[in-house]
Order: structure tokens, then sequence, then C-alpha cells
């Protein structure tokens, strides 16, 4: 089984989370890829050329994945789940369901716009500590990934904190209760679920039999 971390929009595979569970993984004398889904070009991100980007690597191994994904990384995996047999399990940490609709309101009417007429927008990345401009395309592509589409039955495993600031609660408990397949555990937390990495190891752990 290969493993597969997807980190979260405006990250990097430096990430707490990422770096924690890669490093429990080597405990075990399992190695975990964490790709760089910022590609040398924030600004032209897509959730297109990340589908591309990890499924490249697909056909390069045949053996089964377990694709681990943070926030934005959670629903490119979701999507890739859907897209590719070779997927056969998903790890989805606080997975941005509904991502546009929770935070284009922040921007407001008049920065959306603004956005779209300019091309680009100033938007903080967390990786490299600095504001970076980002194309509207990433809008306009996000848009063709949406929720109801991932319908494969694969064994899923959701991880999302009660007081997820970011992306609420609610879009995993939607996405889980009409597809049986999927487990959900609620963490007494935040979007960064930093405060229970230890709960998340357990509960990757068992889900992927590791202990």
């Amino acid at each position: 089984m290969n493993y597969v971390y997807l980190h979260g929009f405006a990250s990097s595979p430096q990430s707490s989370k990422a770096q924690d569970i890669s490093d429990r993984f080597s405990q075990l004398q399992i190695s975990m890829q964490i790709p760089d889904l910022n590609a040398g070009d924030f600004s032209h991100l897509t959730i297109t050329r990340q589908l591309n980007q990890v499924a490249a690597e697909f056909s390069q191994n045949s053996q089964p994945v377990t694709l681990i994904g943070s926030s934005l990384g959670g629903l490119t995996s979701a999507h890739l789940a859907q897209q590719h047999l070779q997927v056969q399990r998903l790890i989805l940490l606080a997975p941005a369901f509904g991502f546009l609709g929770h935070w284009l309101p922040k921007f407001g009417a008049i920065g959306l716009n603004l956005w779209q007429r300019t091309k680009y927008m100033m938007v903080y990345h967390y990786g490299q500590q600095q504001l970076l401009p980002l194309s509207y395309n990433f809008v306009t592509d996000a848009k063709k990934y949406q929720e109801n589409l991932l319908q494969r039955p694969i064994p899923t495993l959701i991880l999302h904190g009660k007081h997820d600031e970011v992306i609420p609660i609610q879009s995993s408990r939607e996405f889980a209760c009409t597809r049986p397949w999927v487990e959900l555990i609620e963490f007494n937390s935040d979007h960064g679920l930093g405060n229970v990495t230890p709960e998340i190891w357990q509960a990757i752990s068992t889900f992927c039999h590791l202990s």
C-alpha cells in the first residue's frame, strides 16, 4: 500500500500535520509521499492541476493507494478517489467540502468583482508566510468539483473539528450522512486540528490496521 499526503490550500509539505503524520509512519518503517501541490507556481494553482499532478504519480506505480488529504487536499483526494480505482482508502482531515461557498463570501461582492476584472488577487500563503497573487482561474476551475459527484463507495475516514472556523463541520456531517461507507469522527478542535494530534494518529492507525 502506498500512502500519499495532500496538503491544504496555501500550505506546503512542511506543514505541521504533514510532518507529524509522516514521522509516525516512519517509526513503523512506512514511507509517505508528500507532493508539493504549489508546484513552484502557486499563482496558477487549480484543483485540476492538483489532480493531474498526483494522478501522474499513480501511473508509474500500480500499487493501491491510501490518500490522506487536509482541507483542500482532502477535497482533491476525494475527487482523485472518484476518478482512479487505484485509490483504495481515503482519510480526510477537515476536508474542504463546499470550499467556495465558505471562502468567497469573505472577499465581499466588490472584492470578487475586482478579482475577476484584474485576474489576480493577493492571498496569504501560510507555507511561504507571505502574500502571493492567485489567478481567478482557481475559482472558475473549482466550480467544476462538486460533492454530489463523489459517489464511489470507498472506505473513507473523515476527521473534523467541531469548532472549525474555515470549513464548518456541518459540511462533513452532510457528506457522511448520505454515504454509508464514510466514518466521521468529530474532535473538540478547530480547522488546524493541532490540539488532537495523538487522537488523529490513533484514528488513522486503527483505520489502516497499523496497530
